[in-house]
Order: structure tokens, then C-alpha cells, then sequence
């Protein structure tokens, strides 16, 4: 699992092998069955999470009892209620594995006290906030300016392998769309082919 770790860093930024001793240090292995929980609402957020295999979602259930998705993450990908992470405050999301997962934990302090070991490691995670934001933004104007046809087709366009790996009502979700009504869309797209 380190592995593929090291590999996802290596995009981003230049490792010694001392570094990569140093950074399996912090890190925690886990594993997550289909559909078990890694948060849940109201909990506090201890670790950030890389994903070395496998799919989970970030989501939050409203006052109805409807979930609305917030993020996907498979392979490579790093997830936590963040701001329960670095706060201490509980969560607002649950986070759950759809499909089984391999998962690496990092602990707050241990986060701190590796961006202080290995100082690339502070630059890389820069880089990964850096590129969140922008996604986040990305997304945040989509959902205001598109229509829900339009926020489909750009889903699959930019993110292919999340509308292969993800049910269908989940990516509804996470459109904020009704799962009928996606169905609709995928209709009539095919239908225009």
C-alpha cells in the first residue's frame, strides 16, 4: 500500500529514500469492507486518509433522511472531514466504503509532526489543497450556472472513471439531481447520439 503512496507523492514532488523511510512511519494501514463505515456524522475527524485501493464516498443525510454527496475518492485520492481534522469539531460528514478499500491513516499530530520531518511533504500537500480549492470552485459554479444535462455531460467528460465505478443513484446525489431524472438525461444523450 505504501507503494502506491510514494507513487501519488512522486507525481507531485521529488522523494529521497530517506524521505520515504522517514513518511511510512506515520501512516497506518486499514481496511474497509463495502458499505462500513470510516466517520460518521458527529464523530471527530482523527486521521486524513489516503485511499491505496478501493472507492468511498463523503456525504452528509439532512433533516428528511436524504443523502447528499459531497466527494468521491478511489485510488490515490485523500479524504477526511477537514475541517473536524483540523479543528477537533465533529463531523458534518460520514464517510463509507462503496466498494472494499485499502486504506493509509495519518493522525493530526502526526501530520504535523511529518510536515516538520520531511519538509517536501508541506509542499506537497500545498499542492494537493491548492488543486482541491480549485476543484471545489470548479464544481461550486457548475452547480450554479449549469443545468442539470449540462452538469452530466461535464462529469463525464472530466471524470470518466467516476461514472464506471459509481452507482447511479450516488452520482444523482452528488449531481443534486433526482436519480429519475438522470435517467431522463441519459436517455435522451443517447438517444441524441
Amino acid at each position: 500500500m505504501i507503494q502506491v503512496l510514494f507513487s501519488h507523492i512522486e507525481e507531485k514532488v521529488i522523494l529521497t529514500e530517506a524521505d520515504k523511510e522517514t513518511i511510512q512511519t506515520f501512516f497506518v494501514s486499514k481496511k474497509l469492507r463495502k458499505r462500513q463505515y470510516l466517520l460518521q456524522e458527529g464523530d471527530v475527524c482523527k486521521n486524513l486518509t489516503f485511499i491505496a485501493k478501493g472507492l468511498l464516498r463523503t456525504y452528509n443525510v439532512d433533516e428528511k433522511g436524504d443523502e447528499h454527496m459531497s466527494v468521491f475518492g478511489w485510488e490515490g485520492w485523500w479524504l477526511s472531514d477537514f475541517n473536524s481534522f483540523l479543528t477537533g469539531d465533529p463531523a458534518v460528514f460520514n464517510i463509507d466504503a462503496i466498494e472494499d478499500s485499502e486504506l493509509l491513516l495519518i493522525s493530526h499530530a502526526d501530520y504535523e509532526s511529518l510536515t516538520l520531518s520531511v519538509p517536501i511533504m508541506d509542499r506537497y500537500f500545498r499542492i494537493l489543497y491548492q488543486n482541491s480549492i480549485v476543484t471545489k470552485e470548479r464544481r461550486l459554479m457548475s452547480s450554479i450556472t449549469h443545468s442539470a444535462e449540462e452538469k452530466y455531460v461535464q462529469l463525464t467528460q472530466s471524470n470518466p472513471k467516476m461514472i464506471e465505478r459509481v452507482p447511479q443513484n450516488l452520482i444523482a446525489s452528488y449531481l443534486g439531481i433526482a436519480p429519475e431524472t438522470l435517467s431522463r438525461i441519459k436517455k435522451n444523450l443517447t438517444l441524441r447520439k
